[in-house]
């Protein structure tokens, strides 16, 4: 089971705006430190902990972040309006479009994907894969 994913980032307070678009719609907490920032789903008393934490921090060598060619962090989306919504609150948060919400053809037919980047490049996936909802064959 993946624990966290870390993204690296030189403006923070940028990256703050892009990831507040849409990580507390999806239940995720914010805690901010001088260390960055750190999502996280928020556990009760008695429940186990849910898993991944996602933390947005400046690189530990002081060299300017980089996002990594070919690595995508993808957040699941409660059904397909969300993924539509989500998409254009990154966008009006300062995120690029990297591919609008849609079926793609390569995947399952309920697979419904946006894809962004983040200000420093990093590459994320917003998705729904609700069977219950009309898939790419219905559309």
């Amino acid at each position: 089971m993946i624990s966290y994913v870390t993204v690296g980032a030189d403006d923070i307070a940028r990256a703050k705006r892009f990831y507040d678009a849409f990580l507390p719609a999806l239940g995720y907490e914010l805690k901010e430190g001088p260390e960055g920032l750190s999502y996280a789903l928020p556990v009760a008393p008695g429940q186990t902990i849910l898993l991944p934490d996602f933390y947005v921090k400046p690189t530990f060598n002081g060299a300017p972040a980089s996002a990594g060619n070919g690595t995508m962090v993808a957040f699941e989306a409660r059904n397909q309006n969300q993924v539509r919504t989500l998409h254009l609150a990154v966008l009006a948060a300062g995120g690029a479009d990297e591919g609008q919400p849609g079926f793609r053809a390569s995947y399952g037919p309920h697979f419904y994907v946006s894809y962004l980047r983040d200000p420093q490049g990093n590459k994320i996936a917003i998705f729904s894969c609700d069977p219950d909802e009309p898939g790419r064959d219905a559309v």
